[in-house]
């Protein structure tokens, strides 16, 4: 089962799924009083304006978005988050974002047969639609 925008990370001892889907960017946008592009440029300019609280809670998200439970995800985030070095999670936390930013596309699970989606040249996963005569 294939879900858009999940990522399998390796972290705390384990892999992971992580995934902002449109609820949980919601969500995210809310905990954070910041909008998802705002966020992730605050974690990613040369000079970061993240607060610690926006890696924590992307990373909290993510966790939940990947299919673990509210409870466990606050006891990762605790654990592997808040009582560790904050270095350890700002790349973690830019990429689960940077997943959300280029595959996040509905809530709904993809169901399909497995097979590839066609990704068009311009990058899209959209059926290309034909040029209107001028």
């Amino acid at each position: 089962m294939n879900r858009h925008g999940a990522i399998e990370i390796t972290w705390a001892g384990g892999d992971h799924t992580f995934r902002l889907g449109l609820d949980e960017v919601e969500e995210l946008e809310a905990a954070t009083d910041m909008s998802i592009f705002l966020l992730h440029s605050a974690m990613t300019s040369a000079s970061p304006f993240a607060k610690v609280r926006h890696y924590s809670e992307t990373i909290r998200i993510g966790l939940i978005g990947g299919g673990m439970s509210p409870v466990d995800a606050r006891l990762m985030v605790r654990r592997w988050v808040d009582q560790r070095p904050l270095v350890e999670s700002v790349a973690l936390a830019a990429v689960i974002l940077r997943a959300a930013l280029e595959r996040v596309h509905t809530n709904e699970v993809d169901t399909s047969s497995g097979e590839a989606e066609t990704v068009e040249p311009n990058g899209s996963t959209s059926p290309s639609s034909e040029e209107m005569p001028s």
